[in-house]
């Protein structure tokens, strides 16, 4: 695939919410560019793959791969290998953290990046519903230094994407780097004309405190767990309006884009944790938080980013959205189930 035309108003956006100095140069005009032409690159190949099937491979989590997870995961590697800064990547299809250039020779006239990230990606979310040509979407998760492992995530994880595959093409992105206030926004791809610009649509993505939407993931759960058959009752009861698409990426989105939303996928002895920590609850709990809400584990109401990942396996739940919301359906689910 060949290389967007970067756009002026995203890198004068990026400027404008990163340092003014040049310790983050390379996130502005390579990192995020060439992530965001990855998300491009994935929706053109989506355009054009008419037969959704099995690959005939799994990955190391035992998951049947498609052949449209197996086209994301290659276009997006692709993408990474452009930016020198980018040293470490893995992703839900191969979870093992692997460097991303050959090391220098010591006789190499190129000296080290003094900016170093590692990114965690999940190439094509939303594997169940595509074969129904339903939204789905890829996740980014971007770390200061050689790894995301053994780090705290509420300071290394620098920023994460979310590239939405839908009737338009769209990508949210949320940035925390010390320093400088945190931020949320929308980009959505220009294809007119035949090329392609990423163009900020939203400048700024804010959930409010409280809201009048649910999303109820991991449904059948409710029948084992009566707390979270009482919470869905208490929304049905309360007048509340369903969105739920099936996907985690345009669930979280369709929260950020209306501004209220909350998101739950709970935890039970026979419905395991669904989501993995790097891939998934990592930078979609940067990406909540970034937009002024909340990500909590729904088991123990503690913070998705106050525990560092250990191991790029690691599972759980998810409640998010807005601050209040998230805290009293986790104060509603702990009681219950006391």
């Amino acid at each position: 695939m060949g290389a967007l035309p970067l756009s002026s108003q995203l890198i004068d956006h990026l400027r404008s919410v990163l340092p003014q100095d040049d310790t983050r140069e390379a996130l502005i005009t390579s990192v995020v560019p060439n992530l965001l032409q990855s998300v491009a690159d994935v929706a053109e190949a989506l355009r054009n793959s008419h037969h959704v099937s099995a690959a005939g491979t799994a990955n190391s989590f035992g998951d049947v791969q498609l052949n449209v997870d197996v086209t994301a995961e290659n276009l997006i590697r692709e993408a990474i290998t452009r930016c020198p800064s980018i040293v470490t990547a893995s992703s839900e299809e191969d979870p093992i953290e692997r460097p991303v250039h050959p090391s220098p020779s010591p006789s190499s006239s190129c000296p080290p990046s003094s900016e170093q990230y590692t990114v965690a990606f999940d190439p094509l979310d939303g594997s169940s519903i595509i074969a129904a040509n339903w939204t789905v979407g890829a996740i980014f998760s971007l770390w200061d230094g050689a790894s995301a492992l053994h780090q705290d995530p509420q300071t290394k994880q620098t920023a994460a994407i979310l590239g939405v595959f839908g009737p338009r093409t769209t990508a949210i992105v949320a940035l925390r780097v010390p320093g400088t206030p945190q931020s949320c926004f929308e980009l959505a791809l220009d294809s007119s004309g035949g090329g392609g610009t990423w163009q900020v649509t939203r400048p700024s993505l804010t959930l409010a405190p409280k809201s009048r939407y649910f999303s109820p993931a991991n449904l059948r759960s409710a029948n084992e767990d009566p707390a979270y058959m009482d919470l869905l009752m208490g929304y049905i009861r309360g007048a509340y309006t369903l969105r739920y698409a099936g996907g985690l990426v345009p669930d979280i989105v369709h929260m950020l884009v209306q501004g209220q939303g909350l998101y739950v996928n709970p935890v039970t002895a026979r419905n395991g944790p669904k989501l993995r920590r790097l891939y998934e609850l990592c930078p979609l709990a940067l990406v909540v938080e970034c937009a002024g809400g909340r990500a909590v584990d729904p088991s123990l109401g503690s913070a998705i980013l106050a525990t560092e990942v250990r191991d790029c396996g690691e599972k759980g739940g998810l409640l998010c959205g807005g601050a209040e919301e998230v805290e009293e359906a986790a104060r509603k689910l702990h009681d219950l189930r006391v």
